[in-house]
């Protein structure tokens, strides 16, 4: 008889590598699904094929433990039974960066190959949400698909699915991006474990059948029907060929066949022709839902480390590989290894479970660990690379001062031109121990150098305003690539000045010289009293209670209440964030302020407020009751408790002489639990939309939710900025690691920024305490206010501020010698108002030098490159960084490119490293 449908099941396990046990207590466990897997294929028979997550880490996993096994599993990767790939891992999708994301699916193809090919599959099963820019990542990745299970339709407590309100007419749909790409979308509907263990036994396998077929063609645009047979950390279904079998017996109308992804696509398609599917544009953030089960709090949840994330980030794709970029174009070798390995070790962190924050403790205790080995590592290529740089830059310049002159770099590896306050330490005087003089006599030598009479000068010879700090005698060593450590005592400067036009991807020389001229400047300061800073384009006046009120001197905007700090109770959980009923936020509105002035140079003054505030100790008593009986997170009723303990808030503002915006530090010292603790910063901009940056994009979203919204809270996620403004001014809010935010709806369009959320469960299945995540005692934060004015030209340069912000300074001391580089000297120049640079590295393939930008706009525009370095041609490529079809060029060896609305762009330079 002909069939009517055809069901595809296909074997899985989502192997979340830590979350409610830690990582090796999960990665035991892996090793006996991989083996029972192994014997079950070695075995032929009817049970075909395995799909292994779509994350070559677990192969890793795996052969760490059983490296013995490693032919086994490649013949049958190799035969196509076992499915690998694309990526490395699964990554949760707000919370990492666009290069993190790139890399994750280079690294991922790389390691596939290895085996064989990677599966096209665009696998996202259980990420909290999915970014604008998918599509068309996943189209430059060579897939033309997204497999996911959040993002458009409910899916609440315990991974529950509920009915109704769906933007998709079908589990299939068409997902289109910013910037037009479409991919075909493959919705979880029942979810990705909607085929788990099928019965074998007749009457069992009726009763499942019956309701499995129903569930699937309540949402199918065909009938061909998708069954995932498998779960979170799931044993392998060993029988089911069995189970198939029964399944054919009992419903001769339907096709049974153990399946896998590619082959459930192609039918799909072929079944899909003619039929109009729902198209479904950008964020896929749960947006059309009651709001309850989005799992957004998790950009709060430890807040610590998701500042440890962005700045490992920032450290290695940032600094780390555009001086090995540089350094490599002058002819060091580029540490691809290092780079592989850094990248792995920052990407084990970024699975949702992990850097979502929604784990047991030990997990995190982990984290913290694997966070630092990436950085140490990436600090180790800087150090590298910045050597091999700064021999090769010409500082004979800084000969003319005579005696000892004491050259420094400044390596800008930002996109864009930049000026600010850098600080560095520099060796006035160094003396080796290998000269023979004794411990005492070596630290009267370094005691008595001469620190008097020097100025710090550019590249030019002008003087530069800075302050001098002497850290006296320290112990130092090099340790030399071609003899044993060398140590030695030196006598240590700390050195601040503003390092000005330092050119983008490039540096700038200056030196501390012995000179006959003053360092000293006419008197100059950026403070009226110890309550107000004010620039050629700011003016801040800061209130008796900490707020402050920001003038933007260009276009006469004010912006009052700045800096107020909020908090309220959280009975929530790590996945989302749950104000007690009835509860109203306490502020440090009218709380009075210790305001006292820390610093005032002619390059910046900054200013100390101390606030004392008594807030709740915890919730009361009721909410440990609530979470051992599981109670819902919104169902709760507990209260914050009557007890109050002193949390002690130092803010620190301060502002550049020319400084854009307003850089604010905050640290506190947390001794209350259950709560959280947000800036605010109201625009009084009259809107109904606001801008964030996330990946690849400058999203745009509603202040208002949806109607079927029905959470209190709206909060978000942002990656480096969030943005209020009016079409000719606005207010952009950055940050250095504070992944949420909330647009208030309060009739000021506030602003608020979490910088801090305490609380003691996991949430989600079960009962899994997390005291950890209470996050009590020291923390840190930074942000920066910047107004702009100008309307989209404006925004543009406000945003460009906001990435600079992300990326610190680079410093190398070097001496004075002759070199090819110029004193002040770039590779290459781009132009382009509405593009944000995002990348330099090397491909490890070809050779040749990759530069990648994105349009933050909604139109297309052009890019303009020059190049400062030789090249046999220039091509356009994808994110997979293949090599492409020469360019032309114009006759001084640049180009002008078009670039698309919203595209990210990804330019090769063969031939760079001659």
């Amino acid at each position: 008889m002909t069939k009517k449908r055809r069901a595809h099941i296909i074997s899985h396990t989502h192997w979340d590598r830590e979350w409610y046990l830690p990582y090796e207590k999960h990665h035991v466990r892996l090793i006996a699904l991989v083996d029972a897997l192994l014997d079950k294929l070695d075995q032929g028979g009817e049970f075909k094929s395995f799909y292994l997550d779509g994350q070559t880490i677990i192969l890793e996993d795996y052969l760490q433990v059983r490296p013995e096994n490693k032919e086994r599993l490649e013949k049958h990767i190799r035969d196509g039974r076992i499915l690998i790939g694309p990526w490395y891992i699964l990554q949760d999708a707000f919370l990492t960066s666009g290069e993190a994301n790139v890399r994750n699916m280079q690294i991922g193809h790389q390691d596939a190959k290895r085996y064989g090919e990677p599966a096209k599959i665009g696998y996202f099963p259980d990420t909290f949400g999915l970014v604008g820019q998918t599509p068309q990542l996943m189209q430059q990745s060579g897939i033309g698909n997204a497999f996911f299970g959040r993002g458009v339709k409910p899916t609440g407590f315990n991974n529950t699915v509920a009915d109704g309100g769906y933007e998709s007419s079908f589990s299939e749909l068409i997902w289109e991006g910013p910037d037009g790409s479409k991919v075909l979308g493959i919705l979880f509907a029942n979810w990705y474990s909607n085929g788990n263990e099928v019965p074998v036994e007749e009457e069992a396998a009726r009763a499942y059948w019956d309701r499995k077929l129903a569930d699937a063609e309540k949402y199918a645009s065909t009938g061909e029907l998708l069954y995932m047979n498998g779960c979170d950390h799931q044993p392998i279904q060993l029988d089911l060929p069995e189970a198939i079998a029964m399944a054919e017996k009992l419903y001769p109308d339907t096709e049974f066949i153990h399946s896998n992804l590619p082959d459930y696509l192609k039918a799909l398609e072929q079944a899909s022709e003619g039929k109009t599917l729902s198209t479904v544009q950008g964020e896929l953030r749960s947006q059309r839902t009651d709001g309850w089960g989005t799992l957004v709090n998790t950009a709060s949840a430890r807040v610590y480390l998701k500042q440890m994330n962005q700045e490992g980030q920032a450290v290695l794709e940032k600094v780390a590989e555009p001086l090995a970029s540089m350094a490599h174009l002058l002819g060091k070798k580029y540490p691809h290894h290092l780079f592989t390995y850094a990248w792995k070790t920052l990407m084990q962190n970024h699975p949702h479970d992990s850097i979502c924050g929604c784990s047991v403790d030990e997990v995190h205790r982990e984290m913290v660990t694997r966070f630092a080995k990436s950085k140490d590592v990436a600090e180790t290529i800087i150090d590298d690379s910045k050597t091999v740089i700064a021999d090769a830059v010409d500082t004979s310049g800084f000969a003319a001062y005579g005696e000892d002159p004491l050259p420094v770099l400044a390596f800008n590896t930002t996109g864009w031109t930049r000026s600010g306050v850098i600080t560095l330490e520099l060796d006035a005087a160094r003396l080796y121990l290998r000269e023979g003089f004794t411990i005492e006599e070596t630290a009267r030598r370094m005691k008595e150098t001469d620190l008097s009479g020097r100025v710090l000068v550019d590249e030019q010879g002008n003087v530069v305003d800075c302050t001098v700090e002497d850290l006296g005698l320290l112990f130092g060593y090099d340790l030399p690539d071609d003899r044993f450590r060398q140590p030695y005592m030196c006598r240590k400067v700390r050195i601040t000045f503003r390092a000005a036009d330092v050119p983008a991807l490039g540096l700038r020389a200056y030196a501390w010289v012995r000179s006959a001229k003053s360092s000293a400047s006419a008197a100059s300061t950026l403070l009226t009293g110890n309550r107000t800073l004010e620039n050629t384009s700011l003016k801040i006046e800061i209130s008796e209670d900490g707020s402050f009120v920001l003038t933007d001197k260009i276009s006469g905007r004010v912006y009052r209440d700045l800096g107020v700090y909020e908090n309220t109770g959280d009975i929530g959980n790590e996945y989302m964030y749950r104000q007690p009923e009835g509860e109203s936020p306490l502020t440090t509105k009218g709380l009075p302020a210790d305001i006292t002035v820390l610093d005032d140079k002619p390059y910046r003054a900054s200013v100390k407020i101390a606030h004392q505030w008594l807030i709740p100790a915890s919730a009361d008593e009721l909410l440990d009751q609530e979470q051992r009986e599981l109670v819902y997170y919104p169902n709760r009723k507990a209260q914050r408790s009557k007890t109050l303990v002193p949390m002690e808030i130092v803010t620190v503002l301060s502002l550049e002489a020319d400084g854009k915006g307003l850089q604010i530090e905050t640290k506190l010292n947390n001794q209350a639990k259950d709560h959280r603790v947000r800036m605010l910063f109201p625009t009084d901009l009259q809107v109904s939309q606001h801008r964030v940056d996330s990946m690849f994009e400058i999203a745009e979203r509603d202040n208002k939710p949806a109607p079927e919204w029905e959470n209190p809270s709206n909060t978000q996620h942002q990656q480096a900025f969030v943005e209020v403004g009016n079409g000719k001014e606005g207010l952009v809010v950055a940050n250095l690691g504070l992944n949420e935010y909330e647009v208030l709806r309060d009739g000021r369009n506030t602003i608020a920024v979490t910088l801090l959320r305490a609380v003691g469960e996991l949430g989600d299945w079960g009962l899994f305490p997390t005291p950890e995540a209470q996050c009590l005692g020291e923390h840190t934060f930074q942000m920066e206010v910047i107004p702009y004015s100008g309307g989209e030209r404006g925004a543009l340069g406000a945003y460009t501020e906001a990435y600079q912000f992300q990326i610190p300074w680079t410093v190398c001391q070097t001496d004075v010698h002759e070199g090819k580089v110029a004193p002040n000297y770039s590779p290459l120049y781009w132009e382009s108002a509405e593009l944000a640079f995002s990348s330099m590295k090397m491909n490890e393939e070809t050779g040749d030098l990759l530069l990648r930008w994105y349009n933050m706009c909604r139109q297309g525009t052009e890019l303009s490159l020059k190049l400062e370095i030789p090249s046999d041609h220039i091509y356009k490529t994808t994110i997979l960084e293949e090599p492409g079809k020469p360019l032309a060029v114009n006759a001084i060896g640049g180009l002008s490119l078009p670039v698309g609305s919203c595209e990210i762009v990804t330019l090769g330079i063969n031939g760079a490293a001659k």
